[in-house]
């Protein structure tokens, strides 16, 4: 099965591109959606952030408080290492199972979405790599509207991963999203032709043709 890693810096649009490739029929798991279900209640990453943080990242019916344990961690980058190291080991072991059952139904292409695919040294568990790109300015502006912050928390945020234009450079694709909603989908639309659709018909037309 081929894995496509797709990521990007902070509000670049990751989510959207992969939605949009979701409804083309490719299979999508999303790091930021595990990393959710390995800190929900009653699980042991939620056990050893409160252990590693304090009760004041949870919210009074127990689930994670996101926004204080976010201002706790991109403030501090021992901080975010810490929080790292209970997260990603358990994201990765859910990730792989995951991509498992993707395998057994004879799953050509999936994505694997995240946003520090680059930035954790994870690019092993993937194929090749897809950056979503913003300029800074841009990315500066949608992150502040998506998420209400002043231009210096969002600053902070985005200082906190690696610069768009490193990024862009490590990518096989890069898509562009510095333009409206219609470019976007067009480009998704043609490298799901020419990357996706192409391949897994020549993939196809190969296990039937004789040896």
């Amino acid at each position: 099965m081929r894995i496509i890693g797709l990521t990007g810096g902070i509000a670049s649009g990751k989510t959207t591109v992969a939605r949009l490739f979701e409804k083309l029929g490719v299979p999508v798991i999303d790091a930021d959606k595990l990393a959710r279900e390995v800190v929900e209640p009653g699980t042991q990453g939620l056990a050893r952030i409160v252990d590693a943080f304090g009760a004041k990242v949870l919210n009074p019916d127990g689930s994670l408080n996101r926004a204080e344990l976010g201002a706790v961690v991109f403030a501090d980058p021992a901080a975010r290492r810490i929080l790292e190291g209970i997260t990603h080991p358990a994201i990765r072991r859910l990730a792989e199972e995951k991509l498992q059952r993707l395998r057994e139904t004879g799953t050509g292409t999936a994505f694997y979405v995240a946003p520090l695919l680059i930035e954790a040294g994870i690019t092993s568990r993937v194929h090749e790599v897809w950056v979503v790109y913003l300029d800074r300015e841009t990315q500066l502006e949608r992150l502040m509207a998506r998420d209400g912050l002043s231009r210096e928390a969002a600053l902070a945020r985005i200082a906190s991963q690696m610069p768009m234009d490193e990024k862009k450079r490590l990518g096989r694709i890069v898509i562009d999203n510095c333009g409206s909603r219609k470019e976007l989908e067009a480009q998704v639309l043609r490298l799901w032709e020419e990357e996706i659709a192409h391949r897994e018909a020549e993939r196809c037309q190969d296990s039937v043709s004789p040896k």
